[in-house]
């Protein structure tokens, strides 16, 4: 009889298919984060979704030895960036802008975390990968925009007078400039944990900058509950659910763990769903105008993140976890 204990391919299998499931997930955060705005104010959610996680990432820490104080007071200040700045920026950015255009633009994070590595980590930047920067940035021009000759009239590159008569542009600028900073400090957050993942594993790092996020978000979320109504509907309770132990806990974990088993590259390719999933979650949802402009933004943000994805050097084994499309997530 066949030996019936299954074989490496079906653990390839296993890892694919949680994989793309975590893209789904993913995708859909942006969205759920719009619609459980809905009920509670921003910096509750997101204080919510990181308290609701940390009895999660407590469990995670159990048998590890903790890094010495130097080291958690550098996760520490990862968590202010990464959550305090990035986080809460991302979810007043999603306030903001229709859901859809927000979903394209967190997509920009892999193409970010390639530029600041060439400075941070001495990794230098090729060509494709710099007209990748520079495609995904005029993508994120036209989902933010639209028309770019709207653009122009508004701020009489042409001329006010002689340009046609521009219709107001279908996301609004502050909240793509929110959603852009959540970018840069969740592309920093990444590239400074760098040194310290190596050393302390990736784990570790991520469950002591997640809490110390948790712990400042707590007394802001306080705060804000004294001066903005929250509402406790059951679809308020799904979303901080959601976001709290299947995106950020349950995501974190699939994803390392696909790391360890797979090459970077294969995780990499599959995330690469989550604007897809995002957009089109966002058009169920709110029923966003996703016009020709739209649609080659996002064309010109995907290109952006296959090139500048492409491998300029060989990466050292050490830095596996840092692989700019491990930063795509939501976590």
């Amino acid at each position: 009889m066949r030996d019936s204990q299954p074989g490496p391919s079906d653990g390839l299998v296993r890892s694919l298919a949680a994989l793309l499931l975590l893209a789904v997930v993913w995708g859909g955060s942006i969205p759920l984060t719009k619609l459980g705005l809905r009920d509670i104010p921003p910096l509750t959610l997101t204080a919510l979704r990181y308290l609701v996680a940390a009895p999660c990432f407590l469990w995670l820490l159990r048998g590890r030895r903790l890094p010495p104080p130097r080291a958690c007071a550098g996760a520490v200040g990862l968590g202010l960036l990464g959550i305090g700045v990035g986080q809460v920026a991302q979810t007043l950015g999603v306030r903001l802008t229709p859901a859809s255009v927000a979903t394209v633009v967190s997509a920009l994070i892999p193409v970010l975390v390639v530029a600041l590595a060439a400075f941070r980590l001495r990794q230098p930047i090729t060509a494709p990968q710099a007209a990748g920067l520079a495609a995904a940035l005029a993508g994120v021009a036209l989902v933010g925009g639209g028309d770019p000759r709207v653009l122009a009239a508004s701020l009489r590159i042409f001329g006010a007078r002689t340009a046609p008569a521009p219709q107001a542009p279908h996301a609004g600028l502050e909240g793509v400039a929110l959603v852009l900073l959540s970018c840069v400090a969740v592309a920093l957050y990444y590239v400074f944990s760098v040194e310290l993942v190596e050393r302390y594993s990736v784990v570790t790092v991520a469950a002591v900058s997640s809490l110390a996020g948790a712990a400042a978000l707590a007394p802001i979320a306080a705060w804000e509950l004294g001066h903005a109504s929250m509402r406790v509907t059951p679809a308020a309770v799904a979303v901080v659910l959601y976001l709290a132990l299947l995106v950020t806990v349950a995501g974190l974990w699939v994803w390392f763990g696909a790391l360890t088993r797979l090459p970077a590259r294969i995780p990499a390719a599959l995330q690469y769903l989550q604007p897809i999933v995002g957009v089109l979650a966002s058009a169920a949802l709110f029923g966003d105008r996703l016009d020709t402009w739209f649609w080659s933004g996002t064309a010109l943000v995907l290109a952006g993140i296959g090139l500048s994805a492409r491998p300029g050097t060989r990466p050292s084994p050490g830095r596996r976890g840092t692989s700019p499309a491990g930063v795509a997530g939501r976590g």
